[in-house]
């Protein structure tokens, strides 16, 4: 740790940070909806259909991050849109673009001479070599993602424990499911620099899981997440630092400690918290019925 306080004098290293902590803020608060909406793999599918974009951004010349903003934002209100108007379920749909994806970007890349440096960063991440342009980008649009869902916080939380219930009561269900998928989209556009394309749905995930563990309520799931989602960040770029190790990889490989540690502790204090009732309840036992 010592080591890692002296490298953040170093500005690369300061932008990482910030933009990494934002951009996993904004994928953990997502990440609790989508977890519980059934619809987590939404971020590996949006992810998948980025490298599409991000490939045909390298072969033009331009940022592919700006690229990818319209063009995964499109694709999220399409995923919906086959849902809704079509026989094909959330997965199905997810898959199939997933794979539209991921095959055009393969074919863009040939036609550009094939998998160079650039686009392998944006398949496993580059923390490291954020811009200061990219650091105010994560900044604002992580802020906007927060702002509307708190803004649209009871809408979004009927929606996502009972649709029905939440069309019933006048809410307007599939804008909020729009809005919904679009901050996905834009959050794992961002999340592609932190931890690439194949990893990014891990920073939706896991610390959403790993908080839905011990929360007690929708609130406490909600911060405990974003904690989780941080620390990873901190966590992993420090890993990285003092193993020089790809900075992505090991932020997915402390959430996955940080999920292993919570669901084993669960798990223990479950066991004893049963152990506990059962030798209240035979310590409530009269002698008869002992004896019986």
């Amino acid at each position: 740790m010592p080591d890692l306080l002296d490298a953040l004098r170093y500005s690369f290293m300061q932008r990482a940070v910030i933009a990494g902590s934002f951009i996993a803020l904004s994928c953990a608060v997502l990440g609790v909806f989508l977890v519980l909406k059934r619809f987590s793999l939404i971020g590996d599918g949006l992810a998948h259909i980025s490298f599409a974009t991000i490939a045909l951004g390298l072969l033009l010349k331009v940022s592919p991050i700006y690229l990818s903003l319209p063009f995964v934002v499109g694709a999220s209100l399409l995923i919906l849109k086959l849902v809704e108007k079509t026989v094909v379920y959330g997965d199905a749909a997810i898959g199939l673009l997933s794979a539209v994806g991921v095959a055009t970007g393969v074919m863009i890349a040939s036609l550009s001479g094939g998998f160079n440096v650039d686009l392998f960063s944006y398949l496993f991440g580059n923390i490291l070599a954020v811009s200061p342009a990219e650091v105010f980008m994560s900044i604002g649009l992580s802020a906007a993602v927060l702002g509307v869902i708190t803004v649209l916080y009871r809408q979004l939380v009927a929606v996502t424990f009972d649709e029905e219930y939440a069309r019933v009561s006048g809410i307007r269900t599939t804008r909020v499911n729009r809005i919904l998928l679009m901050l996905s989209a834009l959050t794992v556009v961002l999340g592609i620099k932190v931890v690439g394309t194949l990893l990014v749905s891990s920073l939706i995930i896991f610390p959403a899981i790993t908080a839905l563990q011990i929360a007690r309520s929708f609130k406490t799931a909600l911060l405990f997440a974003g904690l989780c989602a941080v620390a990873s960040v901190w966590c992993g770029v420090a890993l990285a630092y003092q193993l020089n190790v790809p900075a992505g990889a090991a932020i997915v490989q402390v959430n996955f400690l940080f999920f292993t540690a919570v669901y084993a502790g669960s798990r223990i204090a479950g066991a004893r918290s049963r152990a506990r009732r059962i030798q209240a309840g035979r310590a409530g036992q009269s002698p008869g019925d002992n004896e019986e």
